[in-house]
């Protein structure tokens, strides 16, 4: 008779915290990198499309975000919540990234063209893909992420100054693009 193994964590099975599962991945064993995977894949995914832009880019940093987590895993001290440093490595990703890109691939939100509205309002989303890099990742990191303006300066390499004078430019922005019918 042949038995079939059972994974010993599920990733939505709230139970088990990200500390178990971390400390799990961290010995190697593979159902708690699974679990984590399976919790935080969704979240990972979307903050690397909204920083890039582009679906493909995003399932890329996806990959290699939890491909080199075993690895990363060994610099997470537990002293904030595992999401969040989670999230910052993606955003490290995203962004190292887009600095690599060639300059004749295009980026949506690096030639904005006015997504067409047929007589609605645009959803935040398209509005985000027109604002330029250099205003869409600070607003997406503050506003969508909750990131500090000292954290997105020290991710961009700026000042807390001009990260928050890019917020502050995004939001004009994206409130101009909002509010047009």
């Amino acid at each position: 008779m042949r038995e079939t193994r059972q994974p010993l964590y599920q990733g939505h099975d709230v139970s088990v915290s990200d500390a178990v599962l971390v400390a799990g991945a961290t010995r190697g064993d593979r159902d708690a990198l699974a679990a984590l995977y399976e919790r935080h894949a969704s979240a990972v995914y979307t903050l690397a499309l909204r920083l890039l832009g582009n679906p493909s880019d995003a399932e890329d940093v996806l990959q290699d975000v939890f491909l080199g987590l075993t690895h990363a895993l060994d610099r997470y001290s537990e002293q904030g919540a595992f999401a969040a440093w989670l999230l910052r490595i993606t955003a490290r990703s995203a962004l190292a990234r887009a600095r690599n890109r060639r300059p004749d691939e295009s980026l949506r939100a690096d030639h904005p063209q006015r997504p067409s509205d047929h007589g609605t309002r645009m959803d935040i989303d398209a509005a985000l893909a027109v604002l330029p890099n250099t205003l869409r990742t600070p607003f997406v990191l503050r506003a969508v992420e909750g990131f500090s303006h000292d954290e997105i300066a020290a991710l961009l390499d700026i000042s807390p100054a001009n990260a928050m004078q890019r917020y502050s430019r995004a939001c004009k922005q994206l409130r101009s693009l909002l509010d047009r019918v």
